[in-house]
């Protein structure tokens, strides 16, 4: 992907983009033109001789200490050094990608006073694919997300180390082996870049792109667990959803009609005795479609935000003004994550339910947990007990994070957003999510199998070669964990989006 940034709206789709493969990012001309007259501005501001914070003084608490005009390049440079103090493991290069290309968007609008060179610089670092080395943990979300930035910001000044090709190397050599020399910050350039919200964002957005998938593979799931129990479409019924009004709730409902349209199986039991299904099957657009609902908004949340300028003091350059406020604060990004952590929760805790339901042969007509012979065989007693726990696990990572506040800074930022770890918790509860669904869908499809030669739908039935492509129907007892990792892997993949990736944000807007 080309992506020249020149002021242009950045939809979630160009975002996706840059979170899944390299790409390559370009300042445009009439970026150019805003960004210069931004920094001519700040060069007017110092040559008066006017102070302005973080330009001439120093930050934080220390807000109050004017620095000399030739000690200006020495603040901006001892800024970035002194903040890197991250830790843990090192973020992953395609989160790394993703933040770098939303630092050079939100720079490009040209309220920051930097120079169009230090943005080019970033853009080097993205089209070579050197990508800093910037660890996870650090950062309360609210000057920014300072620590990480100011380790993304070290390799600019050929310091630290960064990834390339998957190996990591001091700054400097990767550099050196790009061509690229390290760069000198002019006044305002560190704080430009160490302020910003882009850590949080492409932490929150990724895990919103990874929902969207789990999303669409466990309303497949759902549609063939269904089927596996004979369960009814009724509910998922046009008419039922237009009278509630809920955009996600009418999506899911025919979603699942499309899913289940012409099993043979669903045909077979049309004049049963059974009145009502359990609400995991039952409700599914009524739980999963406000999950859809959820997802939506904390994607527009987050496209805003990826475009928004984010750093402090902000230039205006049409009247010379150099304002100094709080655009940083990442709380929008954290109740957002909070607000995601819900929805993935529930996913996942709908999916077990139905899992348990497939097992239990009082309740879905299936041989007790989908195996012949059960008794000499186990069959998936202990997978359910597996999306059990992590579906449990969820419950206490779901807890949100924007409620924690603690002071920082000598109470300077008395109140702080924890958006970072609000949007980094969420990798660890779609990891969980994705094998439950995963579970689901081996359960599912064992189910359905236990019907043939009645055949479910085209499409369900399309589903199952999938996944028998790469776990084969359970006849006897064996390990599960490498089927449930590679069906874990199709989920995180898309492989199971289907017709479902018409409902889903990045992919319809």
């Amino acid at each position: 992907m080309n992506l020249l940034v020149d002021g242009a709206e950045v939809s979630l789709a160009v975002l996706r983009k840059a979170w899944e493969a390299p790409c390559e990012v370009k300042l445009g001309d009439k970026a150019r033109v805003r960004v210069a007259a931004a920094q001519a501005t700040v060069d007017a501001v110092i040559a008066h001789g006017d102070q302005v914070y973080g330009v001439n003084t120093g930050f934080g608490q220390l807000a109050q200490v004017r620095i000399s005009e030739d000690e200006l390049a020495h603040l901006q440079g001892n800024l970035i050094r002194s903040h890197a103090v991250g830790v843990g493991e090192v973020l992953p290069d395609d989160i790394v990608r993703l933040l770098m290309t939303m630092k050079v968007i939100a720079l490009a609008q040209g309220y920051s006073g930097v120079r169009p060179q230090l943005i080019d610089a970033i853009c080097d670092l993205i089209n070579n694919g050197i990508y800093p080395c910037i660890p996870s943990k650090g950062s309360v979300g609210a000057s920014g997300d300072l620590a990480p930035l100011a380790h993304m910001s070290c390799v600019i000044l050929g310091i630290g180390d960064a990834r390339v090709d998957g190996k990591t190397i001091p700054a400097g050599k990767a550099l050196a082996k790009a061509g690229l020399q390290p760069l000198v910050l002019a006044p305002k350039e560190g704080l430009a870049l160490l302020n910003g919200t882009q850590v949080s964002t492409a932490l929150a957005l990724a895990a919103a792109f990874r929902t969207e998938h789990v999303l669409a593979a466990a309303v497949t799931a759902g549609a063939l667990s269904a089927d596996a129990i004979k369960g009814s479409d009724t509910p998922f019924d046009e008419r039922i959803h237009e009278l509630r009004g809920h955009a996600g709730q009418i999506a899911v409902a025919a979603l699942l009609r499309q899913l289940m349209d012409g099993s043979d199986i669903r045909a077979s039991h049309v004049d049963c005795e059974r009145v009502q299904d359990p609400y995991s099957i039952r409700c599914q657009p009524q739980v999963v479609g406000a999950c859809l609902d959820v997802l939506t908004h904390v994607c527009a949340v987050l496209q805003t935000e990826a475009n928004a300028v984010t750093d402090n003091p902000l230039v205006f350059a049409e009247s010379g003004s150099i304002l100094s406020g709080g655009n940083f604060h990442a709380e929008p990004v954290a109740l957002a994550a909070d607000y995601l952590a819900l929805a993935i929760a529930e996913i996942g805790a709908l999916s077990e339910r139905r899992i348990a339901l497939l097992i239990d042969s009082h309740m879905s007509g299936l041989p007790a947990f989908l195996v012949k012979d059960s008794g000499l065989n186990s069959g998936f007693m202990m997978a359910q007990v597996t999306a059990a726990a992590l579906a449990s696990e969820n419950k206490a990572l779901a807890h949100p994070a924007s409620v924690d506040s603690i002071p920082t800074s000598a109470n300077q930022e008395d109140h702080v957003s924890m958006a970072t770890f609000a949007a980094r918790r969420l990798a660890e509860m779609l990891d969980n999510v994705a094998n439950i669904v995963a579970i689901e869908l081996l359960a599912a499809a064992q189910g359905i199998e236990f019907h043939h030669p009645q055949q479910s739908s085209a499409a369900l039935e399309n589903v199952i070669g999938q996944i028998r492509a790469v776990s084969p129907a359970y006849e006897s007892d064996r390990s599960l964990a490498p089927d449930i990792r590679e069906v874990a892997e199709l989920v995180n993949g898309g492989f199971f989006d289907g017709p479902g990736r018409s409902i889903l944000p990045s992919y319809s807007a």
